[in-house]
């Protein structure tokens, strides 16, 4: 199971790939949009993790990038702010406030990839 974490945050990175492969997942990392929309055309990912602001291209915009291509892939919206009354990040399957502590995101990358 491939995930792309796109975050431009090296510390969400190596906390992300570090805890989720020691769950046995194999982890890509995006630090910009830029980059993102190359590895989810490349590595093709079964599931993303994508983080709202980004320097280049917003986590909005990825997200309907990459819906357009791949309507199916699960989409977990993880950002540091609340933007649960913005209705574009509905079109994600879900959506955590980023934390230190990564039950949430465990959880929830299992309720999708279950699914």
């Amino acid at each position: 199971m491939k995930l792309l974490v796109v975050d431009d945050d090296t510390n969400i990175q190596r906390l992300y790939k570090e805890e989720l492969e020691e769950e046995g997942y194999e982890v890509v990392i995006a630090s910009t949009g830029k980059d993102a929309l190359s590895m989810f055309e490349k590595e093709n990912p079964d599931i993303i993790t994508l983080d709202i602001l980004m320097p280049d291209i917003d986590g909005i915009s990825l997200l309907r990038q990459m819906k357009e291509k791949r309507p199916d892939i699960p989409i977990i919206m993880s950002t540091a702010y609340d933007y649960r009354d913005d209705f574009a990040v509905w079109a994600s399957e879900a959506y955590i406030v980023k934390s230190s502590d990564l039950t949430e995101l465990k959880k929830t990358i299992k309720k999708l990839i279950d699914k």
